[in-house]
Formats: C-alpha cells, structure tokens, sequence
C-alpha cells in the first residue's frame, strides 16, 4: 500500500492525456526508482514552468514569455497568418516547420452543443490583427470536424471584407493511405479537393 502523497501523486498522474491509472503507477515507480535522474529534475522542470508560464498576448500560444518565442522571432514572414484552434494544433504544425509566418490561437471552435459562441473564442482579436494591416494570407487551420469547418466557414464570413489571400488546409486522402480503409467523408473531400496531375 502507498502513502496517501505517492497515492496523490498517481492519482495526479492518471489524470494527464494518455496516462490511465496502471501508466501513472508505472509513471510513479520510475520516479521514485531513478529520484535523482528523473524526479528532481521533473520537479524543478515543473516548478519553473509553473512560475514562469504566461499566455501570449499576441497569438494566444502559452510560453514562459510574453510575446511568446514564435511572436518575437524576426524570421518569421509577418504578413502569413495561420489561424488554429488550440495550442497543441500550433505546436504540431510548428514542429513541422513547413509555415514560415506567424499564428494566432482561437481558444477552441463553435460548438452550439457545448455552448462555445463566437464572443467566447479570440475572433475578435483576429479581426482587429487583420484589420491592423501587415497581412497579406491568412491559413485557416481547423481540424476537420464538423466544429472546424463551421469555425473556419464563420471566420471567413468575418474576414472576407479586408483584402487578404484568405486559405485553408487541404482534406483527404492522407499520405500512405489506402482507399479501401477510407470513411466516405474522407474520399468525399478528396474528390472535391481534387487537383490537376502536374
């Protein structure tokens, strides 16, 4: 039986994505095992993150500077912005390095069943950084969910008044897939989203 701290710990634990409760204890018996290679360090890790951890006050992304590291960087074309849903959508297509400019994070989609209204999300803040000037495109960036598509459909409502190159990301057939293990969703987008053989 633990004690009710390493008990809290596990507990703690489970609740993280991807960890249940058998992977939070196994979590928990590494960290205790390698204490000086694996908690200490995870624990100062924690606490800096903890009393450093600010929300850019430019594109919404969470960094321990404000603005954040993305927002700051020179090198970044000013004039692209891609608009995503939640931070972990602008980590992902940050980590690919594919997309040179800069971002801007909604704070979650429009779901009339969960409540969330286009006041609830940072859509105003968009529109005032478009308003702005200085933006030539604007990737629209939604997952492809009922949700996303309504999201980027209003968003494209709200921002075809400037003049902007106004995109969106491309849906269907990923690379590597086989047609036969496709939903009719997925090959319905891919037929529409069809192209010209180069």
């Amino acid at each position: 039986m633990a004690s009710p701290e390493i008990d809290a710990l596990t507990q703690a634990l489970s609740r993280l994505p991807g960890l249940g409760p058998r992977s939070a204890r196994r979590a928990v018996l590494h960290l205790l095992k390698k204490r000086e290679t694996a908690l200490e360090p995870l624990l100062r890790a924690l606490e800096a993150v903890n009393e450093r951890l600010v929300t850019c006050g430019i594109c919404g992304n969470v960094d321990t500077v404000d603005p954040c590291g993305i927002c700051a960087d020179p090198r970044r074309d000013a004039r692209a912005l891609c608009v995503v849903e939640d931070v972990p959508d602008l980590w992902a297509l940050d980590k690919s390095r594919l997309f040179p400019g800069r971002f801007h994070v909604l704070g979650g989609r429009l779901s009339a069943l969960e409540g969330v209204r286009p006041e609830d999300l940072g859509i105003d803040t968009l529109v005032a950084r478009v308003e702005a000037g200085g933006i030539d495109e604007v990737v629209l960036a939604m997952n492809a969910t009922l949700e996303g598509q309504t999201t980027a459909h209003y968003l494209a409502e709200r921002l075809e008044r400037f003049p902007i190159r106004l995109t969106q990301l491309a849906h269907g057939v990923p690379v590597g897939g086989e047609l036969d293990y496709l939903d009719e969703g997925t090959l319905a987008q891919a037929l529409r989203a069809r192209r010209p053989v180069a």
